[in-house]
C-alpha cells in the first residue's frame, strides 16, 4: 500500500527565515509561500533530488502548528508524508488494521492539490503520517 516518501514537514515559526536558510545557506529550491487556511498553515516546498521537505508556518493562533510550536518552541519535525495509490483504499484498509485516520476521515485536499489524511501518531511509533494521493 505505502508508496514512496513524498516529503518531510517542518514546523517553524518565520517561514520566510526558514526559507532564507534553505535557500542561502544549503543553496536548495525553495517554492514561493503558500497560504493554506483549510489547514490553518502556510507552506513553502524545499526540492530535493529524491523528495522534499516541506516547511510549516502557522496561519492564525488556531493553527495546529501553532499548537506544535508551544510544545517545541525551537519547532522541528511535523510530520512525515507518504504516497497511496488509492486514497480511500488506503484509509479503509488502515482502519479495519485499527490504525486511527485524524479528522472526519474524509480527505482533504493538501498543498500539492491532491486528496491528503493524517493518521494519528500513537498508532505509528509516535509519528504523524500524511496520505495523499498518488
Amino acid at each position: 500500500m505505502i508508496g514512496r516518501l513524498n516529503h518531510v514537514a517542518i514546523a517553524v515559526r518565520d517561514i520566510a527565515a526558514a526559507s532564507k536558510i534553505y535557500r542561502g545557506i544549503m543553496g536548495a529550491e525553495v517554492s514561493a509561500p503558500e497560504a493554506l487556511p483549510e489547514h490553518g498553515v502556510t507552506v513553502v516546498f524545499i526540492t530535493l533530488p529524491n523528495t522534499k521537505i516541506e516547511l510549516l508556518e502557522p496561519l492564525g493562533v488556531d493553527s495546529p502548528i501553532a499548537k506544535f510550536l508551544e510544545k517545541s518552541p525551537d519547532g522541528g519535525i511535523h510530520h512525515i508524508c507518504y504516497e497511496v495509490a488509492d486514497i480511500l483504499a488506503a484509509r479503509d484498509q488502515l482502519t479495519r488494521s485499527g490504525a486511527r485516520v485524524l479528522g472526519s476521515g474524509e480527505p482533504k485536499i493538501g498543498a500539492h492539490g491532491k486528496p491528503v489524511l493524517f493518521l494519528h501518531p500513537k498508532d505509528f511509533c509516535g509519528t504523524l503520517v500524511e496520505l495523499e494521493q498518488a
